[in-house]
């Protein structure tokens, strides 16, 4: 992959330093604050906690030690491609440790009246966690040394990180209550508001990258004070320009005919056709293989699923779900291709990625029930038992791709220039409308007002943009 990172200057090392302690210090009150509703603790923290309980060890003590022994992890799987900046992770293990016992001394006269008020606690040390993995992660600086080794197993072994922060994370979880089996009278330190702190923390992280943007303001406008006098002026462009190559965009239900249709198109115009041809396109410019791309694409099956799959993400700048690399990555392949020739492209959210481009026509195809099955049995090799559960599968998976990365439902006739129920027309005459369609735009708008810019086209989104915070306008 890519790396997009600018050189930094020492004040800015020191400013995200800083941010960093501030960040660390508000994940230890987080920390405290879990320990008191004493509903259990979360993944990360169960063995410190639990080992605090049962050795004369403060859990600040316990914390440094389990955060060295990563470090050594860390230098044992990367040897040569362990480098004097992973030992970064050493002074802050120590500010951590630090940080978190001086927390539970602030909060040691701090004792919850009955379950209602643990749970409220419990609730709130999740959100105090969140906010300070958030500031963490907005810090970009030093990785806290539990991230480190989990990209350490992500070099070495080319696991995903989810997973690999999902196993580690499960693998605390037992050596905790392990422990607590063994060293104390009964179950301590690991209960519901485990489970509860496993699936929120992330998502409160999510929440906040969505949402919360003044730290990422602040910290360019301390580091780079003039940063904003050196934007460009804004330009002017032409919402239709005739010499712009022609693309059209196709969405469609599954088995309404949108790969045939767009195939018809294209050798109509003698333009290229794009679908399936996507995903090796993508493998040979991003990096990324065709089995990865394939796996990933238009694959969020169970939004909820994939949320709290990819939380774990949320921990580290340095990975994004790989539905989100997917994406971006394909995302950077159809504007390069549109840049300079006209094409057909099948679905992959082509209406929303070049929206405001210059002659883009964007078709939604629909058909009714019965003549998608018929087609997905005859054409797609469908056993006629399973044709009705493989449309509903693939129409939700294509239904939530959409809707997480646009914003917008997938179909919304307002987010396109045509909608056509093929059931009506069949895909010859379909074709023919389509054609018909963008040359009575072209008659039309041949002459248009300008209109500005950042109006009239989106950026390439970053990569901590999404999955979520992009919408249409």
């Amino acid at each position: 992959m890519e790396d997009y990172r600018v050189r930094r200057s020492l004040g800015e090392h020191v400013l995200r330093c800083f941010v960093l302690i501030v960040a660390l210090f508000i994940m230890s009150l987080g920390i405290a604050l879990s320990t008191k509703a004493d509903l259990g603790v979360s993944p990360i923290s169960c063995t410190p906690y639990v080992l605090s309980l049962a050795f004369p060890l403060t859990m600040g003590t316990v914390t440094i030690l389990m955060h060295l022994s990563f470090v050594a992890v860390q230098a044992a799987l990367l040897k040569r491609q362990f480098r004097p900046a992973h030992l970064l992770q050493i002074p802050i293990a120590f500010i951590f440790g630090f940080l978190t016992d001086f927390s539970m001394w602030i909060m040691a006269p701090l004792e919850p009246d009955g379950y209602l008020w643990s749970v409220i606690l419990c609730l709130f040390s999740c959100v105090v966690i969140g906010f300070g993995v958030f500031l963490q992660v907005k810090a970009d600086s030093v990785l806290l040394a539990g991230e480190g080794m989990s990209l350490a197993f992500v070099k070495l072994f080319k696991w995903e990180f989810g997973a690999v922060k999902t196993g580690m994370d499960c693998t605390l979880v037992c050596i905790g209550l392990a422990c607590s089996l063994i060293f104390l009278p009964g179950l301590t330190g690991i209960r519901e508001g485990t489970v509860v702190a496993a699936v929120l923390v992330g998502m409160i992280v999510r929440f906040f990258n969505r949402h919360v943007f003044w730290p990422d303001r602040l910290l360019e406008r301390m580091a780079r004070p003039g940063a904003a006098s050196e934007l460009p002026p804004l330009t002017q462009t032409s919402a239709y320009a005739p010499d712009a190559p022609l693309v059209i965009s196709i969405d469609r239900e599954y088995g309404s005919g949108g790969h045939a249709i767009g195939k018809m198109l294209a050798e109509k115009l003698g333009i290229r056709f794009y679908d399936s041809e996507l995903v090796y396109l993508t493998a040979s410019r991003s990096g990324l293989t065709p089995d990865y791309i394939r796996k990933h694409e238009q694959q969020l099956s169970s939004r909820f699923l994939h949320e709290l799959y990819a939380q774990n993400y949320a921990y580290t700048a340095e990975e994004m779900p790989p539905e989100d690399a997917t994406f971006l990555a394909q995302s950077k392949v159809i504007r390069d291709i549109t840049a300079s020739q006209a094409c057909v492209i099948v679905g992959r959210c082509a209406n929303f990625i070049l929206k405001g481009r210059p002659n883009l026509f964007s078709v939604f195809l629909h058909a009714d029930r019965n003549t998608r099955m018929q087609r997905v049995i005859e054409n797609y090799g469908v056993k006629p038992g399973g044709a009705a559960r493989t449309m509903d599968i693939m129409d939700a998976r294509r239904r939530t791709h959409c809707l997480h990365y646009t914003g917008q439902e997938l179909g919304n006739a307002r987010l396109y220039n045509l909608c056509v129920n093929t059931s009506d027309y069949g895909l010859e005459r379909t074709v023919e409308l389509i054609l018909e369609a963008i040359n009575t735009r072209t008659e039309q708008s041949s002459s248009v007002e300008t209109v500005p810019v950042h109006s009239a086209s989106f950026p390439e989104p970053e990569a901590g943009s999404i999955p979520g915070e992009i919408s249409l306008a």
